[in-house]
């Protein structure tokens, strides 16, 4: 079969030669007009006046749209009607679009959006957690609570209580593709839009919406992005909304993208969060009961926020069993970009907060963090917090397998024999664990369809919901059905996601490409074999079962053609050779407000150890080596698997380490750009960089050929050199670390000097 063999991605050449196409190369016609939006210069305040006569005047602009130039300001929200497109009168953010500049040229467009002169009555700003918690401005009126047990009798019952405060940033999102749209208009008001996103069906709702247009008036078409991350999830809305209005309006093609300035001023982030946490553990540092308060800072508007809280509070139990537990998240409304959905869609975040946990009872009892993570490991029959039934943990054994591949034991010994004589540098060496929940919480959106055709001369076309955003889904799903008719991969074509092929697209998100979308596409290609299984059974006077398909032939019986033989003779028998196929994710019951129910079909476990060494002097550190089992199941391309696991660990430990955004006072963010905001590098990933995939691996659940999701799972791997960091500075004296995210040159230093009291 094609599945579980190590293929290179399928645009691989074509990245690397440059001859990959993205929404910002499709040739435009000669008559495409170009956007860019004026944007505000106070985070709060209400408009005065707005003089956009410069604007008007400067070469090359064509037309200049603001607020009264709508009869219906135009709405970008994913969720709750928020968002309109050129802020009406109020402004909520600094940076949020406030005109609308229509121009000849992508540099005129630009130049021009910077010489409007607005006035406004500035107000006072909520820029903080602390801040929005003081005015009490949260969504949904307070904070959701998801329990199990009686939390506060627990702990206070224990025979240890540790609590603390975590502080962890967000993260731009910094795909190498920015945000891009193009809208081309068509006979009878129709319209056609490029869009780089991760949501196209969104992209169609949201333009007809605007157009006043159903939505089979819009097509959404999406070849590939240049990373997503969650980026694209949403916030691609703006673009393709005002391509759309302004290519109806002036009967042009329109197209926007943003510079990326423009992108980083404009787009939501990562939510950051501070969770607060009290636990009660017995004297082996087994948890009794756990109270969490996760703060997240939404931004300006709902946008995604509500699900990624909820994720988060669904993944503070991580690998571990909590008896008691009582988690509060406060949605807190600030003045600053809408925060939005990022790899992991705020797993991450809830994860961090157990595992500082976890740190911390190691680091009070004295025992070694691993001895107290294996002994708070979830049993199969467990319940977690939110009464799903954990049935199928497989960490315990993963772990003792990381645990001799790594040579753990031996190398914590040389740690501390390091740290002892070595007074300057210090190492440290930590392991964490993830188990991650896949599925959409959003229960409705775990489906996907697709869309097969075969052709008389054994060539396939395929098309599916899923979009391709460098992670090898289309190679994936290639191979699927590839496998299907037992061909080679390379008679497998994916043409573009486009929504007149397959309507009522989910997301990419979510993990969920390869298992959504693989089911789908086998759904349709198993309806197709059948069919030609069954003709050629007739014609040779056997049975279907005796039909098989396998390297490039149909066997019938003890005859035998070529794939294209046999697609012929059934186009010739006037049998349909084009299907579609639908999937629907079972066994998912969830109620949200309550906070019981399986909101996950099932779970992704990985683990990874990292080493590192800081200098005590100035906080500088660097990534030693990681080692990383990760569970993939049966995975469908073990070399796409790896990859995005290596990424994923690289780009977590990014968020906890050295990408840190920074807002002035006055709520402007100074780290907008390459210069000022730190991306892993090349130079940042481990020194010495081990990652394998679990060979035992296989999913319980019948999922596509028994793989597992592996998209965002590894981000979170990537905790483990936070932790490393913390057990570096807890070489430097008795106190605990409290080491926050991310954990800059500048706060390990901070962290060192705490801890020497």
């Amino acid at each position: 079969m094609s599945v579980t063999k190590p293929l290179p991605h399928d645009a691989a050449p074509l990245h690397v030669t440059g001859q990959a196409r993205y929404v910002d190369d499709i040739p435009a016609p000669a008559n495409t007009v170009h956007l860019a939006f004026g944007l505000s210069e106070i985070a709060h305040g209400s408009i005065t006046d707005m003089d956009l006569s410069a604007v008007r005047a400067t070469p090359g602009v064509i037309a200049v749209l603001g607020p009264d130039d709508f009869d219906e300001m135009p709405d970008c929200s994913p969720s709750n009607h928020d968002e309109p497109l050129l802020a009406t009168g109020d402004v909520q953010y600094l940076g949020q679009p406030i005109f609308l500049v229509v121009a000849d040229s992508h540099l005129a467009a630009r130049k021009a959006a910077r010489l409007g002169k607005v006035t406004y009555q500035e107000l006072p700003a909520l820029l903080t957690i602390e801040d929005a918690l003081d005015a009490q401005e949260w969504f949904e009126g307070g904070p959701r609570i998801y329990a199990t047990g009686d939390a506060a009798t627990a702990i206070d019952g224990a025979r240890h209580v540790i609590s603390g405060v975590l502080e962890m940033g967000g993260q731009e999102h910094f795909y190498l593709e920015g945000q891009a749209a193009m809208a081309l208009p068509h006979e009878g008001g129709d319209v056609l839009v490029h869009s780089s996103t991760q949501h196209p069906s969104e992209i169609q709702h949201k333009v007809a919406h605007a157009l006043h247009k159903p939505m089979n008036a819009v097509r959404v078409e999406v070849r590939r992005m240049g990373g997503g991350f969650g980026g694209k999830e949403s916030q691609g809305n703006a673009l393709a909304i005002a391509c759309a209005v302004v290519a109806t309006r002036l009967n042009r093609p329109a197209r926007m993208r943003y510079d990326r300035d423009d992108d980083m001023m404009i787009t939501g982030k990562r939510h950051d969060f501070r969770i607060d946490y009290r636990v009660g553990v017995d004297d082996m540092g087994r948890i009794q009961g756990i109270e969490f308060k996760q703060y997240a800072r939404c931004g300006w508007s709902m946008d995604l926020s509500l699900p990624v809280a909820d994720r988060a509070m669904l993944h503070s139990d991580n690998a571990y069993f909590l008896p008691h537990a009582r988690i509060e998240s406060y949605r807190l409304r600030t003045h600053t970009q809408s925060a939005t959905a990022f790899r992991g869609f705020g797993g991450p975040q809830g994860v961090l907060g157990i595992e500082r946990v976890m740190d911390h009872i190691a680091h009070y009892l004295g025992r070694d963090p691993v001895d107290v993570r294996r002994d708070n490991f979830y049993r199969n029959g467990q319940i977690t917090p939110y009464h799903q039934t954990v049935e199928d943990f497989v960490l315990p054994e993963m772990l003792e397998e990381l645990l001799a591949s790594s040579d753990y034991a031996a190398r914590r010994k040389a740690v501390v024999e390091w740290n002892a004589q070595n007074p300057v540098l210090k190492r440290g060496i930590a392991l964490t664990p993830v188990k991650f929940g896949i599925s959409f919480t959003l229960t409705h959106l775990n489906q996907a369809g697709a869309l097969v055709h075969v052709y008389q001369d054994g060539s396939i076309h395929l098309n599916h919901g899923g979009t391709e955003m460098g992670q090898g889904l289309f190679q994936k799903v290639a191979q699927v059905a590839a496998s299907a008719f037992g061909v080679p991969p390379e008679m497998v074509k994916i043409t573009a996601t486009d929504t007149a092929k397959v309507p009522n697209t989910s997301a990419t998100a979510a993990s969920s490409g390869s298992d959504l979308n693989g089911m789908a596409v086998k759904a349709a290609c198993d309806t197709i074999r059948a069919r030609i299984a069954t003709h050629l059974a007739d014609t040779h006077q056997t049975e279907p079962a005796r039909v098989h398909f396998d390297g490039g032939k149909v066997f019938v019986g003890d005859d035998e053609m070529t794939f294209a033989q046999a697609a012929a003779s059934a186009y010739l028998a006037r049998v349909s050779l084009s299907s579609t196929g639908f999937y629907a994710t079972p066994k998912l019951e969830w109620d949200r407000i309550k906070g019981r129910g399986r909101p996950f079909f099932y779970f992704a476990y990985g683990a990874a150890v990292t080493e590192v060494v800081i200098d005590t002097l100035t906080g500088e550190n660097r990534i030693l080596r990681t080692d990383i089992l990760h569970d993939a199941g049966a995975s469908l391309n073990p070399a796409l698997d790896i990859g995005q696991i290596e990424g994923g660990y690289v780009q977590g430990a990014g968020w906890l380490t050295t990408e840190e955004l920074v807002w002035d006072h006055k709520g402007r963010l100074r780290t907008h750009a390459p210069s000022t905001y730190k991306i892993p590098a090349c130079s940042d990933r481990p020194e010495v960089f081990n990652v394998a995939l679990w060979s035992k691996g296989r999913n319980v659940e019948d999922t596509i050929y028994r793989s597992k999701a592996v998209g965002e799972p590894p981000f979170m791997l990537g905790i483990s050199a936070l932790m490393a960091l913390s057990d570096a500075v807890s070489a430097c004296g008795p106190l605990y670390p409290a080491l926050n995210a991310p954990a800059t040159a500048e706060k390990v230093l901070k962290a060192v000097q705490k801890v020497r009291g």
